[in-house]
């Protein structure tokens, strides 16, 4: 599709894809995560209780984060839709994956891959795809959110990296959408600079599938969250652990952020903020 580079540093190699840094994969640690959007997809990630995870990613690029999963959760079941597979040839030639992964990668766009998966099949969906710099609109509609709810199994969480201009409306928007679609308890992850408006960058919105079933019928009484419930405290603690530290909005924080933002339909739906020039990233 296009162009892809890899920009060794002193401790892993930065895929860049058309000029975009689009990933940085520590072959020999995989736990090692450098760039702070994905330390946050992680941590939704790692909110959900101990053991292996069925995953579901859109958007492969260097496969940083199914290689955290199967690094943290040896033995996961894990599908990614990459469109690009010139791409995923060449990060698998350049940074290999594991022995005994159970990482499958399939050469097809978001929305098509996730239509062809079963109900409640997915433990996690991980959102991470960028068409030249951008988040594909598509991938903020009612159809595709419809389509993440239908896969994810209750107690399940969508942990999606949607960068934004300050402001941050267009995650607004679909925070919005994903509230429309039933998901009851959602998130916002990102540095506090990002959340104090200084800056375009990356936010992480974690949405938790929706409960089945009466209200407590799920860890009543446990003092784990109910299905539907993110794992708020874990987050918190989690955010304020990452280096560097990130915020959380959450609960009337969050409700302020969305207040009169209106949900993506099919029709309107559109994609993320061009990102700053080429120019302006740092390689590290």
């Amino acid at each position: 599709m296009g162009t892809t580079e890899f920009v060794p540093d002193d401790v892993g190699v930065t895929v860049l894809a058309d000029g975009h840094p689009q990933s940085h994969v520590c072959v020999s640690d995989p736990g090692l995560l450098v760039f702070e959007y994905v330390a946050q997809l992680a941590i939704v990630v790692d909110s959900l209780p101990p053991g292996r995870l069925a995953v579901t990613h859109v958007g492969g690029g260097g496969l940083t984060v199914p290689r955290y999963v199967d690094h943290t959760r040896p033995g996961s079941p894990q599908i990614v839709f990459e469109p690009d597979a010139a791409l995923t040839a060449a990060v698998r030639a350049r940074l290999p994956l594991p022995r005994g992964h159970r990482i499958r990668v399939r050469a097809t766009d978001g929305l098509t891959g996730i239509r062809a998966l079963a109900d409640a099949s997915a433990d996690a969906i991980v959102l991470d795809a960028y068409a030249a710099g951008r988040l594909p609109a598509e991938l903020v509609s009612p159809a595709f959110v419809h389509q993440v709810r239908r896969v994810l199994r209750p107690g399940g969480v969508l942990a999606a990296n949607v960068a934004d201009a300050p402001g941050l409306r267009h995650a607004a928007r679909f925070l919005a959408t994903l509230r429309a679609a039933g998901f009851a308890d959602l998130a916002l992850l990102a540095t506090h600079d990002i959340l104090k408006g200084r800056r375009f960058g990356n936010t992480v919105i974690a949405a938790a599938s929706p409960r089945v079933g009466e209200p407590g019928d799920e860890g009543a009484d446990t003092g784990h969250p109910r299905a539907g419930d993110l794992d708020v405290g874990f987050l918190e603690r989690a955010c304020a652990r990452a280096s560097p530290p990130c915020g959380i909005r959450h609960g009337d924080a969050l409700d302020r952020l969305v207040a009169g933002a209106r949900p993506f339909t099919d029709a309107d739906a559109e994609p993320s903020p061009p990102p700053p020039p080429l120019g302006s990233w740092r390689v590290r």
